[in-house]
């Protein structure tokens, strides 16, 4: 591991809400990642939480499930308690970056954060809550960037494919890039769907508040930002698109509020660059076998999905950009160009998001040279826009590709 070859900590990644649901899924990642052995040397990990039986338990089950034995024995265990100030101090000075998988991060997530900066430990987290994401900006960005931490929110599947699936369509588009807009699939097997409630409760408290946010907003005293180009025509509830041929409404998530805060660093960080035009995440109306009950909470379970219903599942995120072709001034007449992108990958709650975040771990340990300033709260686009994360998620399962467009 590049990034930590000069670290003195015993461990590149902490695992910390190891025993939850999702953080079960993660453990199983990172062990896998481990196993991979990297070329940059091994990978040395551990799993933190507020109860070592538990965490015990975790890795007894995981070692199971994955064949690998050795996860029972040579795993480091960590206590700590998002609760006791001086555990999460001792977590984070053990490692190089810590995984945060303790939510509702609204409740819980902050002084995680703040264990992290003080402590000099990278910050990864899973969060789809607008309100936890910008406020953690607001009142830490500072604070990491004097201690050359980076804390990077939204590194599940809110909102790493939409944000990374904009950068890469404007990177393979010929000329101006000026809009963009997006259409979530998400497929499912005769089982149907189904979430963790913990996820649920986190989707819900994220959006629970939307009055404080606008009001957090203001405290940024942001200007609004110059956008090139024709406008994004702005959608109903529910419309017919003709890209896609079906009935679709607005998905309810973090990404447009990641997405925008991404094109003001870029803005503001890179010359010559436009500001997109950008309609995220419109979801695919007919996608979902059992769709009536993904307004009900028959869609979340204490249990969680099964495993068949996990590995039935799968998403496609599909980009529909326009522009001005390489010859042409933006500033002239209609757009003349089209781009048509997409990324895919399976389940996205518990197989993308932990492919996702773990692949984000990774890569902070492995380039962090290619990330932005010397610390800082960012985005994942923010973060990894000049480094190769997309082509590792490509490597693990999620895959980025222009489509033909007519």
């Amino acid at each position: 591991m590049a990034a930590a070859a000069t670290s003195r900590r015993p461990y590149h990644i902490i695992v910390f809400g190891a025993t939850g649901f999702t953080g079960r899924f993660v453990v199983d990642e990172v062990a896998r990642c481990a196993a991979e052995k990297p070329a940059g040397g091994p990978l040395k990990w551990a799993v933190a939480g507020r109860s070592r039986r538990r965490l015990e338990e975790t890795l007894e089950q995981a070692a199971e499930r994955l064949s690998m034995p050795e996860l029972r024995t040579d795993t480091e265990i960590i206590v700590a308690d998002v609760s006791i100030e001086e555990s999460l101090a001792v977590m984070c000075q053990q490692g190089v970056v810590v995984l945060n998988c303790v939510g509702p991060y609204r409740f819980y997530g902050e002084p995680v954060v703040k264990a992290c900066i003080e402590n000099g430990a990278h910050y990864v987290d899973i969060s789809g809550e607008p309100q936890f994401l910008e406020r953690m900006q607001l009142e830490y960005h500072t604070k990491a960037s004097d201690k050359g931490v980076y804390v990077i929110g939204s590194c599940g599947f809110d909102s790493i494919p939409a944000d990374l699936g904009i950068l890469y369509t404007r990177r393979h588009f010929k000329g101006t890039l000026t809009a963009v807009e997006s259409f979530l699939n998400i497929s499912s097997g005769p089982e149907g769907l189904c979430g963790h409630d913990a996820t649920w409760q986190s989707a819900v408290y994220g959006f629970a508040d939307s009055g404080s946010l606008r009001q957090l907003r203001r405290k940024f005293g942001h200007k609004p930002l110059p956008v090139v180009g024709a406008k994004v025509q702005k959608r109903g509830f529910v419309f017919f698109s003709k890209e896609i041929e079906q009935y679709v409404i607005p998905f309810i998530g973090s990404d447009p509020s990641v997405v925008k805060r991404t094109q003001r660093f870029l803005y503001e960080e890179e010359q010559h660059y436009n500001v997109l035009n950008i309609i995220c995440d419109l979801w695919s109306f007919f996608s979902f076998p059992q769709f009536p009950s993904f307004f009900s909470f028959g869609m979340f379970s204490k249990a969680g999905p099964t495993i068949k219903q996990i590995e039935d599942t799968c998403f496609s995120l599909t980009f529909f950009g326009e522009g001005y072709s390489e010859d042409t001034d933006p500033s002239q007449g209609r757009p003349n160009a089209k781009i048509c992108t997409q990324v895919i990958g399976a389940e996205p709650g518990y197989v993308a998001t932990v492919s996702t975040m773990v692949q984000s771990a990774v890569t902070l340990l492995n380039e962090l040279h290619s990330l932005p300033r010397r610390g800082g709260v960012y985005t994942p686009g923010a973060a990894f826009y000049k480094t190769s994360l997309i082509d590792r998620l490509h490597n693990h399962g999620i895959k980025f590709s222009v489509r033909d467009h007519q």
